[in-house]
């Protein structure tokens, strides 16, 4: 209201006129003039009858005033003449003012200031935020793309653009519109008056928004005066005035990129109601935008969600409908286990309602990929296979790696090869999608690894589907007996907590069966009646609540701390004081209780696939599933109804030696990552409780992730597949954790001493010599077994064995290798799931062949493999009998009698443990690969049916390498003959040879523990044969073995018996040789056209002495001699032989140390010598000295006797220069040299002849008509 009052003086205060605006010339002041002619004061009306010459000077407005004492007053004066008083007035004092005390101000008052500065600061800070908005603010040409929200729903077009008055539209582009009503509601477009005003009133909107709310009292701006913003000047065509800049005119905005324009793809999927309602609760549904947009904008994605949150199933889904596989490409999903791909790819093509045909699978074995594929899931090392084939993977435009998180080594693999793949693809403008899905977050392997991932890729995260599960720690940690606390825990639970399932993590299928053993024993199956059943249950429920009352009383009493939210059922097992159930003794869970059954399963990986299907079956009425698993059920398997796990945070693990190769299982603890994947299984569908049997600071000193495979295995089929990809410097590959270059350098060493790699260049620098040998190029043998999908050193058995029709027993033995544990573990700790019948369990006892008539020897008749059969024996063991240890030991010695049946005698018995699982595939095969015959012999039916497919997949392969082997799949195959048998000795040897032991001699023993024990070439404790092997009683002097397996002692494995005599001849880059023998003297061996002689040899590190062999003359100058004395002879060349009674001198001159060239000038300027042999380098690199190296070290040593005359033999002289001049010491290199020139060696072959069968000579040389 202050504003609008009018003030004192309102017109005197008004301004005559406007005044200057701000950058204008200012007016020229104002001169005052009195003068004493006058006498009178010049006002404003007398301007006009003034002379104008008075009024102005040099551009001056002058006013002259004359005063009576005629004096003239210029200017303004300080005093005001015109104003003065006659008299002087009286001067008095004005009373004193009153000082009155300042009020403070009120609360109102502050807050009235408070916003007075507020606004005055906003106002300041006005101009400098309106020139950055105008730096930033969109142009015109982007304003029109915008449109307004204000009329929505009143009619009007929301995409309708404002169209230009002057804007042309060229012939033939105009917009049609077919519809029906396309102008019905066409918009007028408004007049240019109609324009200018909404323009004026968008001034004013904006002019009172600009005022400010609070004026300013009058007095706080009397001497200051405030400008208004000046107006923004409208453009216009007159002309500047002179002087005045020219502004220049504004730029137009670059107009900006547009992105390519692609059509939107959407391809419909018709899904059922019902699995569209299981797909909504998945919560990565609500993050399908945010991944579609990541994989549109980003080559790379990783996604990050647990496990539950439905990423394996929907992401597949979510690219198919966005079009990733269209025109006739695939979108590709990995799965590091096949279970897991066969799987989902059944879930997927039943959630989206298609055929297999469409959505597909392929694992190792099998596969039901056709040409209509549009989803495909396969393992790991299925990819890495096409990857050899089409290295850009060309028919897919998505691939996601799923389970990325266990890090498994074709994993990591894959990761490192689709980095670049990626890379390449986007050259060739053939983009392609990588998604790396993982279900925790560790993903800094992949997201701070700038040697994988130059740019960082974008991490999604996915909340899980998860029900709050509670975590309960022991107070001590059992060391020891953990499987006994794992009991007790069980027994406390079924016993007081409610409904709901159990699932128990123990390390390994000894332990699983026996606390299955033990649970079935506490807890049978009840045969009560139904009304005896619900008494009993009435009675348990009255004990239950009598007890819980006992217990919180006891609970009061207690000085401990418990906190008061804690419900009844966490407070049941917090503690181990809290679950004693006072029955006086921790072994009282033995007792059986009848009527709490408890339907025990157990579950591993070796189990047969139709028992571990019985864990996802719902349990028997009235029973508790209780599922005793070890790490399979980590990740793998989701277990319905499960609310309770036991956590015994044990883990057995695998582990291997990098140098020596010895591999070893060791119980150690889990990571807390896998702690917490175990946590997790509890809370699947409803909320649970995991109770660990260990403390919280025991939990705490756990690693976070688990080490990557790859860190913990060897490396060489890794090495030899990625050599094979023409990937030679390994050590620069981009893994997500590299292996160690202890690991690389071990597997490199490896494939030199199969052949499968080139041995490294020799250099004089230590850093040279090490960048070599991580940098050898694969060789022809190598690529060969680079197709075989096996272990390098059974791809080198595949590869030999191509003689005396030895490939079907080599395929037959590699599979049987491959795959583990051939024969069930009949120890007291197995257990076998029982037999149901009717209401109870019943188990049939052991019998032979005349009570089980399923397999009966009368059917094998007639077949070699008829004896190795075996009689029919039921392996059902009673899991809470009295006689089941005597009942194992006779499944035990059955079994190891028909070991020894399948094993044979003679030369088939040292074939050893090879034999054996040759003659139990023959048999198994036979008889048609049925349960019954594995149940019966003690065969894994598991395995013998994986055995089937790799052979099947092994002869492909083969047959793809040597199409004329014409091999096929016989299950009628015959036993080798001994011959055969002594051939698959040697192949054996051959791909095994640096794993080799030799017993220990009677006179070598210097302790008790090396009786009976071997050694090996990479150990210093002593190894043995493995009790369940054929030769743990034979004890052959050399072996080689499979696998060293380290329990309480180290066992060999797999072992077979191995001639010495065989070791330097099959192992020759393991054994160091020396010189040629003299006697027996080097001899020519016609068919290969080589010299020959007979060496001694040691085997490498262990020094152990070979017998002398007969193997090819060592390269050097006594080879060129040897091979020149042959040639002379008539031995290499037939048509030779005549000219021998005609040599001037004998051909065994060239031997004579008296007839060596005394002048090794033409020698000396090959290399530096080179003492020959194996030294420190060269025994790791299985190198031998070169040629020219050794024959300089001859000649080197070569001192000419003093009593001999210069020069005694020049013949034998030149015909050694010529060989050596053309590396002649062999045959095929002699005929290559006459190829090149045929007038070749016959000068230094006249020499020793006479002068007149020289003619002769030469019209018949070459000598090579009758080759």
């Amino acid at each position: 209201m202050g504003k609008l009052r009018r003030r004192y003086n309102i017109k005197g205060r008004q301004q005559a006129g406007p005044g200057p605006s701000k950058g204008s010339p200012e007016p020229p002041p104002v001169q005052l003039e009195l003068e004493g002619s006058g006498g009178h004061r010049v006002g404003q009306g007398d301007y006009g009858r003034q002379d104008q010459s008075h009024l102005k000077e040099n551009g001056a407005l002058i006013i002259v005033c004359a005063l009576s004492d005629k004096d003239t007053l210029k200017g303004v004066d300080a005093s005001n003449a015109l104003v003065l008083p006659g008299k002087k007035k009286k001067e008095t004092k004005a009373p004193p003012l009153s000082k009155k005390e300042k009020k403070p101000l009120t609360k109102k008052e502050r807050k009235v200031l408070q916003k007075i500065l507020e606004q005055k600061e906003k106002k300041s800070q006005r101009a400098e935020m309106l020139q950055k908005l105008s730096e930033v603010q969109a142009s015109e040409a982007e304003m029109r793309l915008f449109y307004t929200t204000s009329k929505l729903g009143t009619g009007d077009r929301m995409y309708h653009t404002k169209q230009k008055p002057d804007e042309v539209v060229a012939p033939g582009q105009e917009k049609i519109s077919s519809l029906s009503g396309a102008h019905r509601k066409r918009r007028r477009q408004p007049s240019a008056e109609e324009e200018e005003e909404s323009e004026e009133s968008e001034l004013e909107g904006e002019s009172e928004l600009d005022e400010d709310p609070a004026a300013e009292p009058a007095e706080a701006g009397a001497g200051t005066t405030v400008a208004p913003l000046p107006p923004t000047p409208a453009p216009s065509c007159q002309p500047a005035p002179a002087g005045m800049p020219v502004p220049p005119p504004p730029a137009a905005a670059p107009p900006l990129p547009r992105a390519l324009a692609k059509p939107a793809v959407f391809i419909p999927v018709n899904r059922s109601l019902e699995m569209q309602e299981e797909r909504l609760k998945l919560p990565i549904l609500s993050e399908e935008q945010v991944i579609m947009e990541a994989v549109a904008e980003h080559p790379i994605v990783i996604v990050c969600g647990e496990t539950g949150s439905g990423k394996t199933t929907q992401v597949p889904q979510f690219l198919y409908e966005a079009g990733y596989s269209s025109e006739d490409s695939i979108i590709g999903v990995t799965e590091p286990r096949r279970v897991a791909a066969v799987a989902m790819s059944q879930r997927v093509a039943k959630e989206m309602n298609l055929s297999q045909r469409v959505v597909s699978y392929q694992i190792r074995y099998e596969g039901n990929v056709t040409e209509e594929t549009r989803i495909k899931f396969m393992t790991d090392g299925v990819l890495l296979k096409e990857i050899q084939k089409d290295f850009l993977l060309l028919r897919y435009k998505v691939v996601i790696i799923d389970e990325a998180h266990e890090r498994s080594v074709y994993t990591d693999i894959l990761i490192g090869l689709l980095s670049r793949i990626v890379t390449l693809r986007a050259k060739r403008n053939l983009p392609l999608k990588l998604l790396i899905m993982s279900a925790t977050l560790r993903v800094e392997d992949f997201t701070q690894n700038p040697r994988l991932f130059a740019k960082p890729p974008p991490v999604i995260k996915v909340e899980s589907r998860q029900f709050p599960v509670t975590v309960h720690f022991n107070k001590r940690t059992p060391l020891e007996d953990y499987s006994g606390e794992c009991f007790r825990k069980i027994c406390k639970i079924h016993r007081m907590l409610p409904a709901g399932g159990i699932l128990v993590f123990l390390t390994g299928q000894a332990e699983v069966h026996a606390l299955c053993r033990r649970l079935r024993k506490a807890f049978p199956p009840s045969r009560a009646r139904p009304q005896e059943k619900d008494d009993d249950q009435k009675d348990s429920a009255q004990e239950m609540r009598k007890f819980k009352k006992s217990r919180a009383r006891a609970k009061k009493a207690r000085t401990e701390d418990r906190e008061a939210e804690e419900d009844e059922e966490e407070g049941a097992l917090d503690s181990d004081l809290d679950l004693d159930l006072g029955d006086g003794g921790q072994d009282g869970g033995e007792q059986p209780d009848a009527s709490l059954p408890l339907h025990v399963l157990p579950l591993y990986s070796l189990l047969a696939p139709e028992k571990q299907a019985q864990v996802f079956k719902p349990p028997p009425e009235g029973t508790r599933l209780c599922v005793v698993a070890t790490n399979v059920a980590e990740t793998s398997l989701t277990i319905p109804g499960i609310k309770y796990v036991v956590d015994c945070g044990k883990v057995k693990k695998r582990y291997y030696d990098r140098v020596t190769g010895v591999s070893s299982f060791r119980v150690t603890w889990v990571s807390q990552a896998s702690a917490d994947q175990r946590a997790g299984r509890a809370g699947r569908t409803e909320p649970g409780h995991c109770y660990r049997l260990y403390s919280s600071a025991v939990f705490g000193d756990f690693e976070q992730f688990p080490p990557p495979e790859i860190t913990r295995r060897p490396v060489e089929d890794l090495i030899l597949q990625m050599k094979a990809l023409n990937i030679e410097k390994v050590i620069n590959f981009p893994f997500p954790t590299p292996p160690s270059v202890e690991a690389l350098l071990a597997a490199e060493e490896l494939l030199i001493a199969l052949g499968a790699l080139q041995p490294p260049q020799k250099a004089e620098r230590v850093k040279q010599l090490q960048k070599n040998r991580l940098s050898c190029p694969i060789t022809a043998l190598g690529r060969t077994m680079a197709t075989f999908p096996v272990a390098p050193r059974y791809a080198k058995m595949l590869a030999l064995s191509r003689q005396h029709g030895c490939l079907p027993y080599a395929i037959t033995i590699v599979a049987s290798m491959t795959v583990r544990e051939l024969f069930e573990e009949l120890d007291s700790g197995s257990d076998a799931a029982p037999t149901h019948t009717g209401e109870g369990s019943s188990f049939m006892p052991v019998t032979n062949s005349k009570t089980h008539p399923e397999i009966e020897l009368n059917q094998l008749s007639g077949h070699p493999f008829a004896q190795l059969s075996g009689h029919k024996i039921n392996c059902h063991i009673p899991a809470a009998s009295d006689e089941e240890l005597a009942r194992l030991k006779s499944k035990r010695a059955w079994v190891a009698q028909m070991k020894r049946t399948w094993a044979g005698q003679g030369a088939s018995l040292k074939l050893g443990d090879l034999m054996v699982l040759l003659g139990a595939v023959g048999a198994c095969e036979y008889a048609g690969c049925t349960p019954q015959f594995c149940e019966a012999n003690g065969l894994r039916y598991k395995a013998m049916m994986e055995i089937r497919r790799l052979r099947g997949q092994l002869t492909s392969a083969v047959n793809a390498v040597c199409p004329e082997a014409e091999l096929f799949v016989d299950p009628k195959m015959q036993p080798p003959t001994e011959s055969q048998v002594t051939y698959l000795r040697q192949i054996v040897t051959a791909g095994l040879g640096d794993h080799l032991a030799r017993r220990v001699q009677s006179e070598e023993l210097l302790e008790d523990k090396w009786r009976n024990a071997y050694k090996t070439p990479l150990l210093d404790d002593p190894v043995f044969i493995h009790p369940s092997s054929i030769l743990f009683k034979e004890l052959p002097e050399f072996v080689v073995y499979q696998e060293i397996m380290e329990t309480t002692k180290m066992y060999m494995k797999g072992v077979s018996s191995v001639e010495v005599q065989w070791i330097p001849a099959l192992l020759p880059s393991y054994c160091q040789f020396d010189k040629p023998l003299e006697e027996p003297a080097p001899t020519y061996c016609p068919e290969r056209g080589q010299v020959l002689c007979h060496r001694a040899s040691v085997f490498y590190r262990v020094g152990w002495p070979l017998p002398a062999i007969e193997v090819d003359f060592p390269e050097g100058i006594d080879r060129y001699k040897h091979f020149a004395r042959f040639l002379l002879e008539g031995q290499v060349f037939r048509k030779l032989a005549s000219y021998q009674s005609c040599l001037l001198s004998s051909p065994s001159t060239m031997l004579k140390t008296w007839a060596r060239p005394t002048d090794t000038s033409p020698f000396l300027g090959l290399a530096e010598p080179v003492v020959q042999g194996l030294g420190a380098v060269e025994a790791d690199l299985k190198v031998q000295a070169g040629p020219q190296q050794q024959l300089v070290c001859a000649l080197a040593a070569c001192h000419q006797p003093a009593s001999l005359p210069h020069r005694l033999q020049p013949r034998t002289e030149s015909l050694l220069r010529a060989l050596v001049a053309e590396k002649a010491d062999c045959r095929e290199a002699l005929l290559a040299a006459w190829k090149k020139n045929p007038k070749y060696l016959l000068a230094e072959y006249c020499e020793w002849l006479p002068q007149a069968m020289h003619p002769d000579i030469e019209k018949a040389w070459p000598p090579t008509t009758d080759h």
